[in-house]
């Protein structure tokens, strides 16, 4: 079992591995914004599963992988099925809202993670982890404040910021099966059997609310699985190695691509609060993983 060398955090190579999945992810849910306006949510998310998983299971299946024991095969199905659901919610309310504000409103996703690590998973929730998780709830609000302070709520924004508080929900449970999933399963396993039940689950509506995208459509879900399969193989392999409570004030890390990609994509513009907010959210990072050391799985 190898420990990180003295000058590095504890969990340094896992938190380094979410902080470029949440990046990826993030980056993943503005191609999918677009793609959902384009050709509505049902299809795009339907797509991108059925992309993501033919592909990523060839790479699985040719690696030797092996359909698991019951008990990880529910495991996954639960997942699948919770991820669906989180996913359909989320991208319906990210095309009604712009992305830092839908991103802002999930942010209640790792505080609640946070609890139900202790709840689900027995972890101890440390000192250190609740101080992060609250410097980056005050990041997410200083940026979120300076965006949606002066907003009307009323109508289509209405229902997208109800869907994004839904999906945060379903986001936090999510969060916890992962890292039960990264403690029984290869991560190749784990993106594999995820986007085979996101698909099973979202397949009965196809006769009802499938519509074919178009070919600027099918690009952009072609680059969100990709993106979202790099995201789910290093967070797989992320929290197989530190406990939920040390990486999940890191899921506030995706604010900072959400403006970002915001200003780049849909025109948002990033304002000085939101580079205060991000400042906030990454010493709540630094705090998390300077926490008590422990062994690192290699």
């Amino acid at each position: 079992m190898r420990r990180p060398p003295h000058f590095m955090p504890p969990h340094f190579l896992p938190i380094m591995a979410t902080v470029l999945g949440i990046a990826l992810f993030s980056i993943m849910d503005a191609f999918m914004k677009r793609a959902s306006i384009a050709s509505g949510v049902y299809s795009a998310l339907l797509l991108r599963s059925v992309l993501a998983g033919g592909t990523v299971a060839l790479i699985w299946r040719a690696r030797g992988g092996r359909v698991p024991a019951g008990p990880v095969l529910r495991l996954h199905a639960l997942r699948g099925v919770v991820c669906a659901v989180m996913a359909a919610s989320f991208f319906y309310g990210l095309v009604r809202t712009p992305m830092a504000q839908g991103m802002a409103l999930s942010f209640i996703a790792p505080l609640i993670a946070l609890y139900l690590a202790a709840v689900v998973l027995g972890e101890q929730i440390r000192r250190e982890a609740i101080i992060a998780a609250l410097f980056g709830l005050a990041g997410v609000i200083v940026i979120a404040a300076d965006r949606i302070g002066g907003a009307t709520i009323e109508g289509e924004a209405a229902k997208g910021i109800a869907a994004v508080l839904a999906s945060a929900l379903l986001y936090a449970w999510n969060l916890v099966l992962q890292r039960q999933q990264a403690q029984v399963a290869s991560p190749w396993e784990v993106v594999t059997f995820q986007n085979l039940f996101v698909g099973l689950a979202l397949l009965p509506l196809a006769p009802l609310l499938w519509h074919m995208p178009d070919l600027g459509a099918v690009r952009d879900v072609a680059g969100g699985a990709a993106l979202a399969t790099g995201a789910l193989l290093l967070l797989s392999w992320a929290y197989a190695r530190a406990e939920a409570q040390v990486l999940v004030p890191i899921e506030y890390t995706a604010f900072f691509w959400a403006a970002l990609m915001g200003w780049l994509w849909f025109d948002e513009a990033v304002t000085p609060a939101t580079l205060a907010g991000l400042a906030l959210i990454l010493i709540g990072c630094w705090i998390a993983a300077r926490g008590p050391r422990a062994a690192v799985a290699a």
